[in-house]
């Protein structure tokens, strides 16, 4: 207690033993010692007013003049703001600390009690083993959160800013000066110097690695919290977005990767985690087996059922009907990571297992039922196992039931050998879908109930996610309709919705004529597919024009052969074939 007493006892504080590690000016020094005999009186929180008044007199006011002085030492951590609500101390002026209670903090108290401000680490030594050197690393994160926490607000128990950066310091060195004696390489070490990664993208790395550690703030994944940790202000916010964007070090060299879900106000939010492969080469460093995994477009060509599909568009690019996209959006909620580990945890879901969903997209031709499902694949960042239901019979003459089985065993077999999740895809799925025969059946009926009921089975026992789109949900068997989870409609897009399609589609570079008006096209009641399909022909037929110019009288031609033609009754596939 020597150094409290000390401080106690100084008439002139700037005398006090304490004093320059205090960081602060004498007039703060002031306050802290009057606070201090306060506290040993029994006192632990007086008015900022009282404070002030006593100290620097009432008579013109004089205080006020202080008011930044208790509003800086809130930021540095020695006081505490005594109160159930803590005010935003970043964004509150003086003035509202008026008549605020405040107190000694538990850092100005540890202080006080002979410890020095800076951080007691012991003497440098080798590290024993990596997991030593990850202790240090971990350590080293938690002051990060710290001084991210105190940017954002002083609250209680709260360290000064200035003191956690020094014991950020400190343990930088001590962690340098630990690795140099290190005989052994430290397989993280290592990899940083392997990945050629800087001084932002390591912290950005361990954040991650303690959290597949720990699993304790699941919060550290999202991309904001991660930019906060690692930036000082707005400027460094922006600037330092670019390490976990499209294109930086870390993505595209494969140390780590993101899941994007939909957050409670409707926007997209990234979460981040380490790559598998990098991942386990880390907490398992002496484990010398490699695991190798197959790429499914290299297992694709020895097969002749799938084809595989990389896809390209988001559900951002897809045009949908208001029910339609609420739906969408409530299954990428329930498909997202954090909920399935909600589900493990209550026992509802097996965690061996990865998210089971099974989908039917119904509505007319040309809706756009493909499309999304290619682009909430591309949202989910999967790939695409796309089977055209149509060929089955014709493909398998009298073997249709038999090969509704391998359809299935070929996509486990594919999704074991690679070690992936692709979403299965069953386009045109009348042909399982329709109700059974009964009654007086012939032998091609029987066929094809049997298939059927094999379908049903494998429909029941599915692992995994699947999508099949059907024209015709009024056709579809009652049995088949409670086996999926979601069922989903794809309605004709209204005015305003086409009007939209046209503005997607219509080719952004093209010269067209003068008075052009997307409003009038879009009055026509036509699907999506067929909007595609008109600026398509349009196009091949303007393209070859000696002055090739969009007039609105060549798509309403190509509008009236539509029409006249019944391409309703055409199978167009989603909205950007």
């Amino acid at each position: 207690m020597n150094t409290l007493v000390d401080f106690l006892n100084e008439k002139n504080v700037v005398k006090s033993q304490i004093y320059a590690q205090l960081k602060c000016s004498e007039n703060e020094a002031k306050i802290l010692q009057y606070l201090a005999k306060k506290y040993v009186q029994g006192n632990d929180d007086i008015l900022v007013l009282d404070i002030l008044q006593e100290l620097f007199g009432s008579e013109k006011y004089e205080y006020l003049a202080h008011l930044a002085e208790i509003k800086n030492l809130l930021e540095l951590g020695w006081l505490n703001q005594q109160s159930f609500t803590p005010i935003k101390i970043a964004e509150v002026t003086p003035l509202e600390l008026l008549n605020t209670a405040v107190g000694l903090a538990a850092s100005f108290l540890r202080l006080m009690q002979d410890v020095t401000a800076e951080m007691d680490l012991p003497e440098a030594k080798p590290y024993i083993d990596h997991l030593e050197y990850l202790q240090d690393q971990f350590f080293r994160i938690e002051l990060y959160q710290k001084i991210s926490s105190i940017r954002q607000n002083v609250h209680e128990h709260s360290l000064g800013i200035e003191r956690v950066q020094n014991k950020l310091k400190l343990l930088e060195a001590r962690i340098e000066q630990r690795v140099e004696q290190t005989e052994e390489k430290l397989v993280l070490d290592k990899f940083f110097k392997q990945k050629k990664m800087e001084g932002l993208e390591q912290v950005i790395f361990i954040a991650l690695l303690r959290e597949e550690y720990s699993a304790t703030d699941a919060s550290l994944r999202e991309m904001n919290t991660l930019i906060d940790l690692i930036s000082i202000d707005e400027y460094d916010r922006i600037k330092n977005r670019s390490l976990l964007e499209e294109g930086s070090h870390l993505l595209s060299e494969g140390i780590i990767d993101y899941e994007e879900m939909l957050n409670p106000f409707g926007g997209i939010s990234r979460a981040f985690y380490i790559a598998d492969e990098v991942l386990q080469s880390i907490i398992h460093p002496n484990k010398n087996k490699k695991v190798t995994r197959l790429k499914l477009n290299a297992l694709i060509d020895e097969q002749d059922i799938f084809e595989l599909v990389e896809p390209t568009t988001t559900l951002d690019d897809v045009v949908l009907s208001t029910d339609t996209r609420s739906t969408l959006d409530n299954l990428m909620r329930q498909v997202d990571k954090e909920v399935v580990s909600r589900l493990i945890e209550w026992g509802v879901k097996d965690k061996k297992r990865g998210i089971d969903a099974r989908i039917i997209f119904y509505g007319s031709a040309g809706t756009g039922k493909t499309m999304t499902a290619y682009s909430l694949a591309k949202s989910l960042k999967r790939q695409v196992l796309a089977f055209d239901c149509s060929k089955i019979l014709s493909m398998y003459v009298g073997e249709s039931e038999k090969n509704v089985r391998k359809i299935f065993d070929t996509f486990y077999d594919l999704t074991e050998k690679t070690k992936t999740e692709p979403i299965l895809l069953l386009n045109e799925a009348d042909q399982f879908l329709g109700s059974r025969s009964s009654g007086n059946i012939t032998g091609s009926d029987q066929m094809h109930n049997q298939m059927q009921n094999i379908f049903l089975e494998q429909i029941e026992n599915f692992r995994g996610m699947l999508i099949a789109t059907t024209n015709l949900l009024e056709n579809i068997d009652k049995a088949f309709s409670r086996r999926f989870n979601y069922k989903i409609e794809f309605k004709k897009p209204n005015e305003a919705q086409r009007k939209e399609l046209w503005e997607k589609m219509l080719p952004k570079k093209a010269p067209y004529e003068k008075g052009f008006s997307i409003d009038k096209l879009a009055k026509f009641p036509l699907s999506g597919g067929q909007i595609n399909l008109i600026v398509k022909n349009t196009a091949y037929k303007v393209a070859v024009e000696e002055e090739p110019i969009f007039k609105m009288q060549d798509f309403i031609d190509e509008i009236q052969k539509e029409k006249a033609g019944n391409f309703d009754s055409e199978k167009v596939m989603g909205f950007l074939e």
